[in-house]
């Protein structure tokens, strides 16, 4: 009988009721109010600190402070702060009275975000961390000052809320050309507990040094909700990009763990690296493939190994290597107990070791409720009771999963997913330019960057289309080489042939 490419973790500890996110994230830490939560680095040796006692403090201060502002609970308040410690206390102080915080990048344009306060429709616009308020917004605006203010409210208790209720959205390329708002319910907090050991190896004596910034949601979930939820210590880098800044901070603050994408573990070996990383039991990986050669490369340098992940916004990880999964080289790593997960064809689970559509069950605590005002858009993504992640993939019999590429054509941008339509439209604007494609474009082992091809009266100065992208892209989305041709390969149906425009 052919075996089935279906691998079900078993069942996971049901989220209690009633349960608030922002609750359960500091439960842990009232425990050992005077443990550093978080460390804030600025340098190496210029450093804040922020016991359990104060991080409650602030963000049950938060939580009375925006109920004095009149916020109700459903509310939606949109997150422009920069990397700041303001970033987290206002998620989870909107969370605690019953608000819905929505994070965005701090390198989203300002066409970019007028577009998500128009469709978003907020009730408030907090901006903060250097990240200036934008003029004639049809909404409440609160400025650095504001922020800090509502720190000096009296308190409030977290309020009580179902599991399935809405707690925060987050925007994502959508395959529409236009982001799209996952809804996560406060259980999606409670599903990230099947990553602690499923991925992490999380521990409450832990110190996890995380490389993104605090508004990126690989930071906000791996880098501080799963640390404070065990009452471990999160370690954040606020200042300026520097390759060599984390082996300085590792080798005076001893962290065990450390997170990053693997563009930073590749900037990091191209230094000589002696024994700054010693104090790592391991590290983590996600946001794009990693390489097995810059897996190698570290485990090589520093002696440690490096567990990667797979998932995506609309579920978190749910795929990945780990101390007790170690790693299986050319896979992403070994379903996560507690989840269900499928490669699926047109009728259905394929066989092992065949390519499919990685999917995972609609029961899944982690999974989005949602897009937001999408309803067919959302029921798009299913497949009977499975999830469609749009991930090419095969499934080996001891549950292990092969990344084989996207079966869309989403751009993978340095962690974030990126719609090629998003940034077309944006080429199409420019005078002379009659067809646009952007795609991901591999430039040497495990770097890819945006790439851009377009079609055009004359030749176009580079300078004009970078400077052209970056006043409507984030930096992220903006394409790195730009190539004119005299047009676009396509199909039958007038799609474009994107994977012709991808050879080397």
């Amino acid at each position: 009988m052919t075996k089935l490419s279906l691998f079900d973790g078993g069942a996971p500890t049901p989220c209690p009721d009633p349960f608030n996110l922002a609750q359960y994230v500091l439960a842990a830490g009232a425990k050992t109010p005077d443990k550093t939560a978080l460390e804030v680095y600025h340098s190496v040796n210029d450093v804040d600190h922020w016991r359990y006692r104060d991080l409650n403090a602030a963000v049950r201060t938060t939580a009375g402070g925006l109920r004095a502002l009149g916020l109700q609970t459903g509310d939606r308040i949109l997150l422009r702060i920069g990397n700041t410690a303001d970033f987290p206390i206002l998620f989870l102080g909107a969370i605690a009275m019953g608000a819905v915080p929505v994070p965005t990048s701090a390198m989203l344009t300002e066409p970019e975000v007028r577009h998500i306060i128009a469709e978003l429709e907020p009730a408030l616009v907090a901006f903060g961390g250097g990240l200036a308020p934008l003029a004639d917004l049809p909404c409440t605006m609160l400025d650095q000052t504001g922020i800090t203010a509502l720190r000096k409210a009296a308190p409030i208790d977290p309020l009580p809320r179902h599991p399935d209720d809405l707690a925060y959205i987050i925007y994502t390329s959508g395959t529409s050309g236009q982001p799209r708002a996952v809804m996560h319910a406060q259980r999606a907090v409670w599903a990230r507990r099947m990553m602690w050991q499923g991925w992490y190896g999380l521990q409450t004596d832990d110190r996890m040094l995380h490389a993104g910034a605090f508004n990126w949601t690989y930071t906000l979930g791996t880098g501080l909700l799963d640390p404070w939820a065990i009452g471990a210590t999160a370690m954040i880098y606020t200042g300026a990009p520097d390759a060599q800044i984390w082996a300085g901070i590792s080798a005076r603050h001893k962290p065990s763990i450390f997170a990053a994408a693997p563009g930073v573990y590749r900037q990091i070996l191209k230094h000589k690296i002696r024994d700054e990383f010693a104090s790592l039991r391991h590290g983590l990986c996600a946001g794009e493939k990693l390489p097995d050669t810059t897996r190698a490369r570290w485990q090589e340098a520093t002696g440690k190994p490096l567990y990667e992940a797979l998932g995506m916004s609309e579920v978190s990880t749910f795929i990945s290597s780990s101390p007790n999964n170690p790693p299986k080289p050319g896979t992403s790593g070994h379903v996560q107990k507690g989840r269900r997960v499928a490669v699926l064809g047109d009728s259905g689970p394929v066989p092992l070791n065949t390519a499919g559509t990685l999917a995972i069950h609609k029961s899944d605590q982690g999974l989005m409720l949602g897009y937001r005002n999408q309803p067919a858009e959302t029921a798009a993504r299913y497949q009977g009771d499975w999830f469609v992640t749009g991930d090419t993939v095969s499934m080996d019999a001891e549950g292990y999963i092969t990344y084989l590429g996207r079966d869309d054509d989403m751009i993978n941008a340095g962690g974030y997913r990126v719609s090629p339509l998003e940034i077309e439209q944006v080429l199409l604007q420019v005078d002379g330019i009659t067809e646009a494609a952007a795609i991901e474009q591999p430039v040497k082992e495990g770097v890819s960057v945006v790439a851009a091809f377009y079609v055009s009266t004359q030749p176009l100065d580079d300078n004009l289309l970078i400077t052209h992208c970056a006043a409507r892209l984030a930096r992220y989305k903006c394409p790195r080489i730009f190539t004119r041709i005299d047009a676009l390969p396509k199909g039958a149906n007038n799609k474009i042939r994107r994977k012709e425009l991808r050879q080397p």
